[in-house]
């Protein structure tokens, strides 16, 4: 379920988030990143949701308005406020760590890659009409199209790997915490899983 690299507990940690989760998009980064942030007693964003909150409309409106390239210039500049600001759970929209100027503020952070077989994704996209990305009469073909096109980006860029479909999002949670040292007794709650 974890990637073989262990955290080293000697290297001093960038400020910004504890951890911050890519990966493709139905991979459960929103959901596995509410549950680490509640088992570490931390706070949680989610990239998308800044956006939306900073822009005051949805994400599906920016690509139909302004399109793709106006939307990753949006992500990239929420993207390094947050890498400042942001110091608990950051989960990132698919696409948020391809510019070359995004990945080059992710590097030598805490960043995971949430892996998932596409059998579980096929089941979470349904339509895939919130996903302006998937548009169109087979996301889950989609899906594997955009996912083969950044999944070689997303392995460089992240010294973590978990296969998010083995378990509940606090499975994978616990998971994390413990592959980047985070489980520490003043941060973690009483085991009730």
């Amino acid at each position: 379920m974890t990637d073989p690299r262990p955290a080293d507990p000697s290297a001093a940690r960038p400020a910004g988030p504890l951890a911050i989760l890519i990966g493709p998009m139905a991979a459960g980064k929103t959901s596995v990143g509410k549950a680490l942030a509640a088992r570490l007693g931390v706070a949680f964003a989610d990239l998308d949701a800044l956006i939306v909150r900073a822009e005051g409309r949805s994400i599906r409106e920016i690509f139909a308005a302004d399109g793709e390239k106006t939307f990753r210039a949006l992500e990239a500049d929420a993207l390094a406020r947050a890498l400042d600001e942001h110091g608990g759970i950051l989960s990132l929209g698919g696409g948020a760590p391809l510019t070359p100027a995004s990945a080059e503020r992710l590097r030598g952070r805490p960043v995971v890659l949430l892996e998932i077989d596409e059998r579980i994704v096929a089941q979470r996209l349904g339509t895939g009409a919130d996903r302006p990305m998937l548009a169109g009469e087979d996301p889950l073909t989609r899906w594997r199209a955009v996912t083969s096109q950044r999944m070689e980006a997303y392995r460089d860029l992240a010294p973590y790997r978990i296969d998010a479909g083995q378990g509940s999002p606090a499975l994978v949670a616990r998971a994390i915490a413990r592959i980047l040292q985070l489980d520490t007794p003043s941060r973690v709650p009483e085991e009730t899983e």
